[in-house]
């Protein structure tokens, strides 16, 4: 009862989390153009600075993502969590403050300092706290569900962010991130990985009394230790072939779905003339559909078909939406690709279950850790991929007449993670034993 307690006051802090980082993201575009580039449509030096920004926390996650993750399974999920969730108000309360540009400058350096630790932290702990908590038949559909509830922040925050004028919303989003601190703080209980597990990070206990010099010392060559080697990433990957088999589908899964998200509002703004209320539409639906698959439809289909089938099934019905979406002949056909997240949605909580159930109960945090340090590489590759193609058959230099050719391509980076997703079988888990003689 305590843990189902615990996965409670869980949903509630990553929906109040994601409920303040996502409600500022239709605002963002038009605060960077009138800091930038004040009384213009169009700003080259503002695409720039949004593609230097995204290739250096892709960058500065890539390296933390394990390290975070695995130094959460040395001092618990909780304290690692209450970092990357204080961090993120910092540039909200900025921008909350002032939108001139020289507190814009002041944002787009915090931002990208504090995302180098918080992007993908808190959604990769979330799910080692899960899997900590639940067993390993009812894990897929806890990972659809805290799914879910992502979705349904991004629905509530995109919804109240159309209401609010710009100032409001970066004032909104300031106070649901600090309520998300405070509220994690006091009500989560923390995620206890073994008997074993060192002091925290956030220990009251040392506060009681002074703590002798030689066993600090220790301690912090113990916390060392814990930091993942290229030969422990690589001991993960060989520990089990299903595990690097998910690692490959995640990389062209994230791929993908980046590069979509990088080049389809330039796609729908060039080929349809869509302006920001019809972007909002889409999120407004692709959320909805989302939320309602991963709360309702993925809890009963998970059990029945099994994370590989379901995992399968997610990536046909997201390659098949990138397809529809680049050879979009009116200006509805988008809306109707949408609903494709009906289904599509299914993967990414998958490959966090089929991962999960791969290593011991005392390396979940290293693994998840992993897993996102594979998208975080994907985050930077994929812009560099795919914008370039998007700029160009956009463009009047384009080598033959197919608007959509840049979102076909991602559809076939889609593809090659559908058919690596077939290969995948439920072989049973690996024994925690196993996994740490690997190391």
């Amino acid at each position: 009862m305590e843990k189902l307690s615990g996965l409670s006051h869980l949903f509630m802090t990553i929906f109040l989390h994601n409920f303040a980082a996502f409600m500022v993201i239709p605002a963002i575009t038009d605060v960077t153009m009138a800091a930038l580039c004040p009384g213009k449509d169009e700003c080259s030096i503002a695409i720039y600075f949004s593609c230097l920004q995204h290739a250096i926390i892709g960058l500065g996650s890539l390296v933390m993502m394990p390290l975070i993750g695995n130094l959460s399974d040395k001092y618990g999920r909780k304290a690692l969590l209450t970092l990357p969730i204080t961090l993120t108000i910092i540039p909200l309360a900025i921008l909350a403050y002032s939108r001139s540009r020289k507190f814009f400058y002041a944002y787009y350096v915090f931002k990208i300092l504090t995302s180098m630790f918080c992007e993908g932290s808190v959604h990769c702990l979330s799910l080692a706290y899960v899997a900590d908590n639940v067993p390993e038949g009812r894990r897929a559909s806890a990972f659809g569900i805290l799914s879910g509830i992502g979705s349904s922040a991004f629905v509530c925050g995109t919804l109240s962010t159309r209401f609010l004028s710009t100032a409001s919303t970066f004032q909104v989003a300031t106070a649901m991130a600090m309520l998300s601190a405070v509220y994690m703080r006091v009500f989560l209980p923390d995620s206890i990985v073994n008997d074993n597990l060192s002091t925290p990070i956030l220990s009251e206990g040392k506060l009681d009394g002074i703590v002798n010099q030689d066993e600090e010392s220790d301690k912090k060559i113990q916390m060392f230790k814990t930091l993942p080697s290229i030969e422990d990433m690589l001991a993960l990957l060989k520990s089990s072939l299903t595990f690097s088999q998910a690692a490959i589908v995640s990389f062209f899964s994230t791929l993908s779905d980046v590069g979509l998200h990088a080049s389809l509002l330039y796609y729908l703004k060039a080929r349809f003339h869509f302006n920001k209320d019809q972007f909002a539409d889409l999120m407004v639906i692709t959320g909805i559909a989302g939320t309602v698959s991963q709360l309702l439809l993925m809890p009963i289909l998970a059990p029945v078909l099994g994370e590989a089938k379901l995992l399968s099934i997610g990536l046909f019905f997201n390659c098949a939406h990138m397809i529809v979406y680049s050879i979009a002949w009116s200006f509805w056909v988008p809306y109707a690709a949408a609903l494709f997240s009906l289904l599509y949605v299914f993967s990414q909580p998958c490959i966090r279950s089929i991962v999960s159930k791969q290593v011991g109960p005392c390396e979940q945090g290293k693994a998840q850790g992993f897993i996102s340090g594979i998208g975080s590489f994907a985050n930077v590759a994929s812009p560099l991929l795919f914008s370039p193609l998007t700029a160009l058959f956009l463009s009047e230099r384009a080598p033959f007449n197919f608007p959509g050719f840049s979102i076909m391509c991602v559809g076939f980076a889609s593809m090659i993670a559908f058919v690596q997703s077939l290969m995948i079988r439920a072989f049973p888990p690996i024994s925690s034993e196993r996994v740490s003689n690997l190391h």
